[in-house]
């Protein structure tokens, strides 16, 4: 009887032992596709509904072609250098695209590679590379920039304002740090030691000079407030914390957002540091 359920008991952490390094190798294998979420097709510019926004192309150095849409900025106005989010493509954006449009601000959006429009694979590497030549692209044709990540483009956004002098730095709903995401939707697996894209947030911000304000709902089920509060903690001044009581993870630009980001900007011109690095790339 011992023998018997000695057995049985090695039998089950066998088992369990299988199941667990299985499930785990899964995720490992599989992370990027829960990560990037790509899906349609970019449309047009008039297709979209966004008279005044031409398509254009940049090419980073190892060759792959990146599509965007681009429009410049009226005269004293910033342009906003806009990192979407993971799911979906640039054509679910239009509708923020006509506010910043219709205030008179420029607008460079790019699509991520491997997403619609775009040649090779989505990584973090890849992202943040693509990213700074994207700035700089639109640094030379002179003009205030501001960075605005949405969701997952919130940890790039967050680099590039590190990187690079802008006017400020807008993150909706954003992350700590993917990683710290996946630790909590998968606490029994060591995520730390997994994942190839941890898009660090929380170290870049506390590089970040620019003006930053941070806009989360207390309702978003995909990224908890209390990331946008870690953030906010390690950013430095100047800062604003916009939480929108009731808002999901999708829906503050519906709530306002873009209303608070001209406010936010009204209140911070330009910096010396933006002023100088615009003056450096012109």
């Amino acid at each position: 009887m011992g023998r018997r359920f000695v057995r049985s008991l090695a039998v089950l952490l066998a088992t369990t032992v299988a199941v667990y390094l299985a499930a785990v190798s899964y995720l490992y294998v599989a992370q990027r596709s829960y990560v990037f979420k790509p899906s349609g097709t970019l449309g047009s510019p008039a297709e979209l509904g966004l008279p005044g926004i031409e398509p254009i192309t940049i090419t980073p150095e190892d060759r792959i072609i990146l599509a965007g849409l681009y429009a410049a900025a009226r005269p004293g106005q910033p342009t906003v250098l806009y990192f979407h989010g993971n799911a979906g493509n640039l054509s679910g954006r239009a509708e923020r695209f006509k506010q910043i449009r219709a205030a008179g601000f420029g607008l460079l959006a790019m699509s991520y590679r491997g997403y619609p429009g775009s040649g090779g694979e989505p990584s973090e590497a890849a992202f943040f590379s693509d990213a700074l030549k994207t700035f700089d692209w639109l640094a030379e044709r002179g003009g205030d920039i501001v960075v605005h990540g949405e969701s997952l483009g919130t940890g790039i956004a967050a680099y590039v304002a590190a990187e690079r002098p802008a006017r400020a730095l807008v993150l909706e709903a954003p992350y700590s740090a993917a990683v710290d995401v996946a630790a909590e939707t998968y606490p029994w697996a060591p995520v730390g030691w997994l994942m190839r894209d941890p898009f660090l947030t929380r170290e870049h911000i506390k590089r970040v000079d620019e003006p930053v304000l941070i806009a989360h709902g207390t309702e978003d089920r995909l990224i908890p407030v209390a990331h946008a509060r870690r953030l906010f903690e390690l950013a430095g001044e100047p800062k604003q914390l916009a939480i929108f009581k009731g808002g999901g993870h999708s829906d503050l630009w519906d709530r306002g957002l873009w209303a608070t980001i001209v406010g936010f900007l009204g209140k911070h011109p330009v910096t010396a540091t933006a002023a100088a690095g615009a003056s450096a790339n012109s």
